[in-house]
């Protein structure tokens, strides 16, 4: 090869064409900024979002929308669009030549959570705080920190047996020491206790649903809690008042 000085030539022409159009490249990635090259002229999301509101993504990005296609950075656009409450994960990339793409999962409020502070359950039991812009018959569910998916998942289970009675659990609480007390919408309380062996908390909840109809039919009325920590039965309390009514009539 050295000795065809024609191919060298053609060699060393080709090296400094592709030399030139590097530092061209180069040169224009580096000055775009500067000229005010590439201009990002819109942000679109991909979806119909539910909770969010287009005036609080607009104040979210406003900070960090700044530059041009190039130099604005996905990974800072992602991370204030996450800092928005109702916002649960968001993906963003650049879209050519002009415009950046959104993907938003937003949170899906399951339940409320907790003493009514404004915390909320999303549907994979993940607690997060946000206001409700419209009223929902949401249940509320309580218990220790870090037990949100196992309330979550034991609502579901509790709401689903107690379908043959026509009402349904409008509060779940688990306590400290594990023990589980329902409330129901008609206000009735359900002490379930904690889960035993010999007397699992279904089997008792379903005690409950078999008893339920006749449960109203005493003669002190509907009563307030129903026991079911029993193994093989429960226990009623009635207002005071229910009971003071009774003792009269005798």
């Amino acid at each position: 090869m050295w000795h065809k000085p024609r191919l060298l030539t053609a060699i060393a022409d080709l090296l400094l064409v592709a030399a030139g159009t590097a530092l061209l490249f180069a040169a224009v990635i580096w000055g775009a900024p500067r000229l005010r090259l590439f201009p990002l002229h819109e942000v679109a999301i991909k979806h119909e979002l539910r909770e969010l509101r287009q005036e609080d993504i607009e104040q979210a990005l406003s900070p960090v929308l700044q530059g041009n296609f190039f130099t604005v950075n996905p990974e800072a656009v992602r991370l204030a669009l996450e800092q928005l409450p109702w916002v649960r994960r968001a993906e963003v990339w650049r879209k050519w030549p002009a415009r950046l793409e959104v993907r938003i999962e937003e949170q899906q409020a399951a339940a409320h959570w907790g003493d009514g502070q404004g915390e909320l359950v999303n549907t994979f039991g993940e607690v997060f705080t946000a206001p409700l812009a419209r009223p929902q018959a949401l249940p509320r569910l309580s218990g220790p920190a870090g037990s949100s998916v196992e309330v979550l998942r034991r609502y579901a289970e509790f709401a689903e047996q107690l379908k043959p009675t026509g009402t349904r659990p409008a509060q779940l609480a688990l306590s400290t020491r594990l023990a589980w007390l329902l409330k129901m919408e008609n206000g009735m309380l359900v002490e379930l206790g904690r889960e035993q062996a010999k007397a699992p908390i279904l089997l008792r909840l379903q005690r409950f649903v078999d008893y339920y109809p006749t449960l109203s039919e005493t003669r002190l009325g509907r009563p307030l809690v129903v026991d079911m920590r029993y193994p093989n039965g429960f226990a009623l309390r009635f207002p005071a008042s229910a009971v003071q009514e009774v003792k009269g009539k005798k």
